[in-house]
């Protein structure tokens, strides 16, 4: 079996913890700038469209709790901005009515958001607990 030769640059997510480290990464030819910039917009989508979506459908689904806790998470000043990306990203897929699975499709309609959102807190587990409480981090 043939070793590669792996070199650490960090042992922690400090690699990241502000956007000059984006140098070393594709980001498809834009200025760091215009990243922020996006970044910043798909954060306001969320928040001016989540409330809307889970009035309408947070009686139906079980796991609204879970999307509630992610908002809080996304609005923490002391989560980094690429942890906060992630989420973003995620619950911009619970609000988007374009989805896999058709959230008008009965029983089935929100096992893609489900699988998504199950995805979302696996991944940053513990981190998560405190945002489930209604004064969390205060």
């Amino acid at each position: 079996m043939k070793e590669r030769n792996l070199h650490i640059v960090s042992s922690n997510d400090e690699i990241f913890e502000d956007l000059n480290d984006l140098g070393a990464f594709n980001i498809g030819g834009k200025s760091e700038k215009q990243v922020q910039e996006e970044f910043s917009e798909k954060k306001e989508f969320v928040e001016e469209n989540l409330w809307t979506k889970l009035e309408s459908v947070g009686k139906k689904i079980s796991f609204a709790k879970d999307v509630v806790a992610l908002f809080n998470y996304m609005m923490d000043p002391l989560v980094s901005w690429h942890r906060k990306a992630i989420v973003i990203l995620g619950l911009i897929y619970f609000i988007s009515p374009i989805d896999t699975i058709p959230d008008l499709a009965p029983l089935f309609g929100y096992l893609d958001d489900l699988g998504v959102i199950t995805a979302l807190l696996k991944f940053l587990g513990s981190e998560l607990i405190p945002y489930y409480k209604p004064n969390y981090r205060k």
